[in-house]
């Protein structure tokens, strides 16, 4: 008699072990499903991430206010602008090792030649032709254009560090920067330097 009370006992035992081993039952699971978010939802949260990302920063044309540099509204997220005047570059200061940016942050020289920062606005000289998959490997492999084949995103862009925001995260940046007022723009190409001679 006592027999099968242990061996009841240890099946019992067995099971719920094996039960919490299996992590959440499904109605636990549903419940910590979040809903999904409106598309409404999803522009305003990749604001924000945008906002603290600082996307704007590089992404932006700046002119000088009072306070140092302002955006100008009407080129938001339009990159470094095709006609853009530069100062001279003084290679003294490059061959001494130091990375150059333009006064609105824009455009940069650096050891790997001249970068410019990308139209992201919704134009289509910008993102607005872009898949949502396309800028997933820009974030996340750091491809031009999000194409295979193209060279990589030149610095000051820190790919590396945003390849780490979740698919989510990623997915509203795009819905917000979709949804942005177009500033048509084609950038200049890339100026890359030759690699150094060993």
């Amino acid at each position: 008699m006592r027999k099968p009370v242990i061996i009841a006992g240890m099946a019992f035992i067995a099971i719920q072990f094996m039960s919490a081993c299996a992590g959440k039952t499904p109605d636990q699971e549903k419940k910590a499903e979040p809903a999904p978010l409106s598309q409404e939802e999803k522009v305003k949260n990749g604001e924000l991430l945008v906002a603290k990302l600082d996307c704007e920063i590089c992404h932006s044309p700046k002119k000088m206010g009072p306070q140092g540099p302002e955006v100008i509204p009407e080129q938001r997220f339009g990159g470094h602008q095709a006609n853009a005047p530069l100062p001279p570059t003084d290679e003294k200061m490059l061959k001494s090792g130091w990375v150059l940016f333009a006064p609105d942050f824009t455009s940069f020289i650096g050891p790997w030649g001249q970068s410019y920062s990308a139209n992201i606005s919704s134009d289509s000289t910008g993102i607005g032709m872009w898949t949502e998959d396309q800028f997933k490997k820009v974030i996340r492999e750091g491809k031009f254009m999000g194409l295979d084949n193209t060279r990589p995103i030149l610095p000051p862009m820190p790919w590396a560090a945003y390849k780490h925001l979740t698919d989510d995260e990623i997915s509203a940046v795009f819905a917000f920067l979709k949804s942005t007022a177009p500033v048509h723009n084609v950038v200049p190409d890339a100026k890359i330097a030759a690699p150094p001679k060993m």
